[in-house]
């Protein structure tokens, strides 16, 4: 069970704690003990860093269409005004079944199919358990996020981050927030690049060995009225050595309308977003450079907008 996982904040051996105690502004964790066999992640390791050294016209077989989200590419941001990031990318949507494109699923490495699908299905497990505990975090009934979603969608993307001559001038991928409700993410264990905005400062995650990274995105923001804030987050570039992670995207359907719950609003927390459907805020966010949290601001009131643009101008 969930509950009984132990996780880390930022790779502390200080800071265990248990997931259903967990109550702070900021949920980024490293899970440990979360039943994925370290076989499997290896495995799915290996068959990602094999498909990245492909040859560049093996890997176009699969390339990403401009009107669409999947397949391989280097950027899925379609604003003009977004710098291209040092890294390469496969998307592909895992769940439901019916929203996959088989045409992006890669032939070659042998097995790469049959493994994605293992890991996948596993990460979905820890993900519905996550969300029975953060459902609980935030004084609702356990199933109550799971059955918000309607029904939950799952999108992988494996990142590919060659080395860089000048890490110091290139990021391997902007800084952004989530659109998405959670999103769990395997590191390499030996190179760090993950590094999340703490208090102003850019904070490395360092790897704890097969250990999954949990971050909240903004559809948590949103329910909670900002109580919960999704996890601003970077990757940064090396020099000596190439990096790959695996993210797992976890969010709602198209159709479904989020807003902050009515428990989580009272005469000291007014309500800070309106109602939106999913779909609309994932389709504006992308439209948007990729650029901190800015894209959160689709699903503000306007009234709270303005105020927090006259605050910051004081």
């Amino acid at each position: 069970m969930i509950n009984e996982l132990f996780l880390r904040m930022n790779g502390s051996k200080n800071s265990n704690s248990i997931l259903k105690n967990y109550d702070c502004k900021y949920i980024s964790l490293q899970v440990v003990n979360h039943g994925l066999q370290k076989e499997l992640i290896q495995r799915m390791r290996n068959v990602s860093d094999e498909f990245f050294n492909l040859p560049i016209e093996e890997k176009e077989k699969y390339a990403m269409p401009s009107n669409d989200i999947q397949g391989y590419g280097h950027a899925y941001v379609v604003s003009e005004e977004q710098t291209l990031d040092w890294s390469d990318s496969l998307i592909l949507m895992i769940y439901p079944k019916r929203y996959r494109k088989l045409q992006f699923w890669p032939k070659t490495p042998h097995g790469f199919n049959e493994i994605i699908e293992a890991y996948s299905s596993e990460v979905k497990r820890v993900g519905e358990e996550l969300l029975s505990s953060l459902s609980l975090i935030m004084g609702l009934e356990k199933h109550a996020l799971f059955g918000m979603h309607k029904e939950l969608l799952q999108c992988s993307r494996v990142n590919y981050y060659p080395t860089c001559n000048t890490p110091d001038q290139v990021l391997g991928l902007s800084s952004h927030s989530d659109t998405g409700t959670i999103t769990i993410l395997m590191q390499d264990d030996d190179v760090p690049g993950l590094e999340i905005r703490n208090k102003g400062n850019w904070v490395p995650v360092i790897p704890i060995s097969d250990a999954l990274v949990v971050n909240v995105g903004d559809v948590i923001e949103i329910l909670s009225n900002g109580k919960y804030k999704s996890v601003e987050h970077r990757a940064v570039t090396n020099k000596n050595k190439r990096r790959t992670s695996h993210a797992s995207f976890l969010i709602p359907r198209d159709d479904v309308e989020i807003e902050p719950f009515d428990h989580m609003i009272d005469a000291e927390n007014t309500k800070i977003y309106q109602k939106v459907k999913f779909g609309d805020y994932l389709r504006q966010s992308m439209k948007r450079k990729m650029e901190g949290k800015t894209h959160i601001d689709v699903a503000k009131i306007k009234e709270q907008l303005i105020e927090e643009q006259i605050k910051e101008n004081a």
